[in-house]
This record gives C-alpha cells, structure tokens and sequence, in this order.
C-alpha cells in the first residue's frame, strides 16, 4: 500500500505570511501549481493559500440580507460580510490564507488520503513530520499514485 512518502512532491515551494499578493499570484504561475504552504520563520506550518483565495479576493461583495422584525432590522450574515471586505482589502498572502490547514503525515495511507480529500473539500495536503512540511500532496499526484496501483494489479 502506498503511503505519502512514496506520492508527496518533496520540493516544496512555500511562502511567508508577509508575501504579497501579488508575489504569490507570480509564485503560482511561474511553478504551475495551485497552492502553497504558509510557513512562519521557523518553518512551522501556519496556513495554506490557493488560487481559489486569490480568485475569491477579487470577487463581489455580499451585502448581508436584512429583516424587518417589528421596529428592530436585523442583518443576516453581517459577520461574513466583515470577513469577505478583509480579504478583498488584503495585500499579504498572511490575510487571505486559510488557517486551519487539513494536513497529513508521511506515514499516512492512500486511501486515507483520498477519503480526506473527498470529504473535506481539499485538493492539497501539506504532509508534515512533526510542525515541518516535508512534502505536499495535490489532486495530479492522487491521480498519478492511483494510475500506479492499478498497473501494478
């Protein structure tokens, strides 16, 4: 059975959360890749950014609904709508990313892997040995592993 080790992509390109937008939006096009791990001086694993943060900056703003309840109005989703303006004003990859990263170690199974992905949304995998990233996993490298075991039956 193949585990992360054997599937992970080991040069890991990650970033600070003081890079730029802008930095980041050059860092993903010029390595072809959707994503990258968020780390802090010490290497440690504080976030993760993709192009999906990048795209959701740029998009139009929810103005929350408002009701009418007797003479009071109350507005619905308000707390969102503070979120969504703080991440289309950002200018470092430190307030767009995600901060409760989904992430693996190298010991961890294919199938484990593939049901993280299926049922928690996410399409990359920081793979860690201890608070160090060692590896990164994406949707091309499950296809690939997958590809794998089947020539190999």
């Amino acid at each position: 059975m193949l585990k992360a080790i054997d599937i992970m992509t080991k040069d890991v390109v990650t970033v600070g959360p003081g890079t730029t937008v802008e930095e980041l939006a050059r860092v993903l096009m010029e390595r072809k890749i959707s994503g990258v791990p968020v780390v802090d001086d010490d290497g440690k694993l504080v976030g993760i950014v993709t192009e999906n943060d990048l795209i959701r900056q740029n998009s139009r703003l929810h103005i929350p609904t408002v009701i009418r309840l007797f003479d009071a109005f109350i507005l619905l989703g308000s707390g969102r709508m503070e979120d969504e303006i703080k991440k289309m004003a950002a200018t470092t990859v430190g307030e767009i990313c995600t901060r409760k990263v989904v992430s693996i170690t190298e010991e961890t199974s294919l199938d484990e892997i593939a049901t993280i992905m299926a049922e928690q949304h996410v399409h990359l995998l920081p793979v860690l040995r201890g608070k160090a990233v060692t590896g990164i996993i994406g949707k091309a490298d499950m296809v690939r592993a997958i590809r794998h075991e089947a020539s190999q039956q």
